[in-house]
């Protein structure tokens, strides 16, 4: 039986125009340059607090490939120690012990083993694997991170929705970068 306190959040950090990358995958318009006077800063210690509150997270096999980019540039691996399950029916390759990939029931994984394992679960992408965790009720909140970019085209956040998700506004917060987090509970 699933733990009732665990909590499933999917986040995503999208262009304003609502794609989470180019077509071709890229993320390179994720910098900018904005600087908006009244934001927040995002600080180093403050990134690291917050991270401390997730437990694992879940990725579709796009997203898991753009982290070992990332990690390749020199940017480190973005999910420090964490338990990271990667939702693939593809060979991948594997680059550490904490990432597992998964193939089969979503819903299964999620209910029957990460809810009894993990009190905070985070969704990270990519548009597929988000879709599925709200098309089949699983998610509890939805945060959005808006960066103050138009690409035009892309890939979208959720694909595969077959019916409207209500959702409930429960939090804003604009940073000194442009980007505006927003975080939305899923009405069941």
């Amino acid at each position: 039986m699933a733990n009732t306190n665990s909590r499933v959040t999917i986040h995503m950090v999208a262009s304003l125009d609502g794609f989470i990358a180019r077509r071709d995958g890229s993320v390179d318009w994720l910098e900018t340059s904005d600087k908006f006077e009244d934001g927040d800063t995002l600080t180093p210690e403050l990134v690291e607090e917050f991270l401390k509150t997730i437990d694992c997270y879940v990725m579709g096999s796009r997203t898991y490939e753009t982290a070992l980019d990332f990690e390749a540039k020199g940017f480190g691996w973005s999910y420090g120690d964490k338990p990271t399950f990667v939702l693939t029916s593809r060979e991948l390759k594997k680059t550490r012990d904490t990432v597992e990939f998964y193939s089969g029931d979503l819903a299964r994984l999620v209910n029957e083993r990460l809810k009894l394992a993990f009190p905070s679960i985070w969704f990270v992408g990519g548009g597929v694997a988000c879709g599925e965790c709200l098309r089949l009720g699983l998610a509890d909140e939805v945060r959005y991170s808006l960066m103050p970019v138009l690409i035009g085209e892309g890939i979208s956040f959720f694909e595969g929705l077959d019916k409207d998700v209500s959702l409930h506004l429960v939090e804003v917060k604009a940073y000194d970068s442009g980007m505006v987090a927003l975080c939305h509970e899923v009405r069941q």
